[in-house]
């Protein structure tokens, strides 16, 4: 009998079908475990695994699963953690993810008008990794003035203008001006950019 053990690496089980290089994963694999990856054994703990479905959504960036929904009339559910999910009836005004997740991070971005002519804003963050969940936020714009969310909105500044708030002032107080929140507006042919003179 021998004394020494074998080291057990994890590898992720990718799908031959899934056009994944082994860079990809193992880049996804390092920034999940701060700096190492599954080749680093020395640490005895082994690597996270590497979820197949998500390496598939990965490789589709920045096309996400719904880009043929964009404004098709039908009935939408929204996930939020730690909310009630949001369903309803509309159009799925616009949606943008990055071209690319190296790190094997990524966020999804969704405008939503409803039949009753508020806006839903849906910002998901998704990981590669098996069994970490992604994280779902959503808000609802009601621009009727009395409606109590769209008071809460509404910054001192806002309040100090005589003009009422708008949904794309709502859209910017909840993705605000990050690249991927940018590319949003774009695809929403409608001017986000700040007027001066």
């Amino acid at each position: 009998m021998s004394d020494e053990r074998t080291e057990e690496v994890s590898e992720p089980q990718v799908s031959r079908n899934l056009p994944v290089s082994d860079a990809a994963t193992d880049g996804a694999r390092k920034d999940a475990t701060h700096g190492e990856t599954a080749h680093d054994s020395e640490h005895g703990s082994p690597a996270p695994e590497i979820s197949v479905t998500k390496i598939g959504m990965q490789s589709r960036l920045p096309a996400l699963d719904d880009d043929a929904d964009v404004g098709v009339q039908k009935e939408h559910i929204v996930t939020r953690d730690g909310k009630a999910d949001l369903r309803f009836t509309g159009v799925l005004l616009a949606s943008a993810a990055p071209p690319s997740a190296p790190k094997g991070r990524w966020q999804e971005y969704r405008i939503y008008q409803t039949n009753g002519d508020k806006n839903v804003f849906s910002k998901v963050t998704r990981t590669v990794l098996e069994g970490a969940d992604d994280a779902y936020e959503a808000e609802v714009f009601d621009p009727s003035p009395s409606s109590v969310p769209s008071q809460l909105i509404r910054t001192a500044r806002d309040m100090t203008r005589s003009r009422p708030l708008t949904w794309m002032d709502a859209a910017v107080a909840f993705f605000g001006y990050d690249p991927l929140a940018k590319a949003l507006y774009r695809k929403l042919s409608v001017r986000f950019e700040e007027q001066i003179s």
